[in-house]
């Protein structure tokens, strides 16, 4: 009986693994079984990766507002409460670029949200 080779959807298969594993170091490249475990740990760890930055940089945000608004005598949640009852239209990001890169800009916004 003549031998039989795997079929094209099969190569298509490996082969998609295979391109996933660009720059993996000996056997985690060359050989299926191993480069499969590989990837799809390396996938997961990509997936949860992008979640946990997300998280760092929303803490790295509220950590240099705290540390302006203490600067300037009022806590954090109490001027994130008093901004979002004036309708403040800038997020976190904005305002931690704000009172890290241009502290008097910031103070100024602190001064129209805090204003009677």
């Amino acid at each position: 009986m003549s031998r039989v080779r795997k079929g094209f959807k099969a190569n298509r298969r490996r082969n998609k693994i295979f391109k996933l594993a660009k720059g993996f170091r000996a056997d985690r490249r060359h050989k299926f079984r191993v480069t499969a475990e590989t990837v799809k740990r390396a996938l997961h760890f990509a997936y949860k990766s992008r979640r946990i930055l997300k998280r760092d940089m929303r803490r790295l945000w509220i950590t240099r507002i705290n540390a302006a608004t203490s600067q300037l005598g009022m806590s954090y949640s109490r001027f994130m409460g008093v901004a979002n009852k004036k309708g403040l239209g800038l997020n976190r990001k904005m305002l931690s670029e704000l009172a890290a890169r241009d502290f008097n800009g910031f103070k100024v916004v602190y001064e129209s949200v805090t204003s009677k």
